[in-house]
């Protein structure tokens, strides 16, 4: 394939597609929000609604509506998930719930803070979208309470028994680096800047072992390594879709030297969880080849391929490195053979493997509309930059 088909091809998957897929099956037109249990052709299995999920779908469509067009469909229908949120979605101090019935009665307590990530998220965009003050400020105010929390995350809610094995993860630091910058323009710019020296310290330095080159999910609080199952865990896909991150706040500072640290880290991580055998990348690893906790680990999932394809854009964009371009080839490869529902529309989210369907839902508890937009969108506006560069020599490096 050609420069300009592989622009046409995640362009068209984004705008044909995906968006009309979960336009179309979605919506809740009765009580609010959006529907995520969508099985293979779109129809709603189950009714319970997700608040990360609803969160990453406003975030979404606002998305689409601020940078690509402005069409009133895409924002009333994240408007509409934004009220149901705004209405249902937190308890009285202001903590997100992680999951609620169809008409918005609370069904977990809000001990995933990753509801409340994604709701800052969502409502920083709709702002941005709507001027409406009253959705800043739901961000901001998220926001602060996320970095408030972010020693303890889930509260009272945490089953470990204190002081015996404590652990810090990079999951929340690895957030906020995304995060920080969705939400840049709300925020004081010395929070901005210290929130992102913190994010790239975590990611760049605090989790990551040189001598192998990875990135640990859990590390003892004074950063050195937990031999336990939790400590020994290595997850590609976060990994790989933190470098892109990275190269994005890099890019914000100009930091080339950055930029090639998180390329070359890139590679060495897909090099790691490259399944050999079958094609793919490992949903989870041991670092020291043990078997892993996780009876999923040799699953290979959606959202680790796709962000996987972004990294390795954004690398050959910003340096030319070549590795980076065959690698994508080879996971694009994959991606779109294994993934992609050419039937009824949409990707699947689980292949076992070997690569055949092990779930044929398009949606769940945990994949909603999020990854595959949100990368087809980076996707394409980063080979459009690929192919601008090479048609303009001035802009190369």
């Amino acid at each position: 394939m050609q420069l300009d088909d592989y622009q046409q091809l995640y362009k068209n998957n984004l705008l044909d597609d995906v968006i009309p897929f979960w336009l179309k099956h979605s919506g809740d037109n009765e009580f609010g929000g959006f529907f995520t249990c969508l099985d293979r052709e779109g129809s709603v299995y189950d009714t319970d609604k997700f608040v990360w999920l609803q969160g990453r779908q406003v975030w979404c469509f606002s998305m689409l509506y601020n940078r690509v067009e402005k069409k009133q469909e895409w924002l009333d229908f994240a408007i509409q998930g934004a009220e149901f949120l705004k209405k249902y979605g937190r308890d009285a101090e202001g903590n997100w719930y992680f999951s609620l019935t169809r008409e918005g009665l609370p069904l977990t307590q809000p001990f995933n803070i990753f509801s409340d990530c994604f709701a800052a998220m969502a409502f920083g965009q709709l702002y941005k979208a709507t001027g409406n003050s009253e959705y800043g400020d739901i961000a901001v105010s998220t926001f602060h309470a996320i970095l408030r929390r972010q020693e303890n995350p889930k509260g009272p809610y945490n089953k470990a028994y204190p002081g015996t094995r404590p652990l810090k993860s990079f999951a929340l630091p690895m957030i906020l680096c995304n995060l920080v910058l969705e939400m840049e323009s709300l925020l004081p710019p010395e929070l901005v800047e210290q929130t992102i020296a913190s994010g790239i310290h975590a990611v760049m330095d605090e989790f990551y072992r040189p001598d192998l080159g990875l990135i640990l999910e859990n590390i003892a609080p004074d950063g050195s390594f937990s031999d336990s199952f939790e400590g020994r865990l290595i997850n590609p896909g976060h990994g790989l879709e933190a470098m892109w991150f990275i190269m994005d706040l890099a890019e914000r500072s100009n930091d080339q030297q950055l930029i090639q640290k998180a390329v070359d880290r890139t590679l060495t991580i897909l090099e790691y969880g490259w399944d050999n055998q079958y094609g793919g990348i490992f949903y989870f690893l041991d670092v020291k080849g043990t078997p892993p906790q996780q009876l999923e680990w040799d699953q290979k999932l959606w959202w680790v391929h796709i962000e996987t394809i972004i990294s390795l854009l954004k690398g050959y964009l910003h340096t030319g490195d070549e590795r980076c371009w065959t690698w994508f080839e080879k996971v694009h490869a994959y991606t779109w053979a294994h993934f992609v529902d050419t039937e009824y529309g949409e990707w699947f989210g689980y292949l076992d493997r070997r690569g055949d369907v092990l779930l044929p839902l398009k949606g769940g508890k945990w994949k909603g509309c999020f990854h595959i937009p949100r990368g087809l969108y980076q996707c394409w506006k980063t080979l459009d930059a690929i192919a601008q560069k090479k048609a303009n020599p001035l802009l190369q490096d």
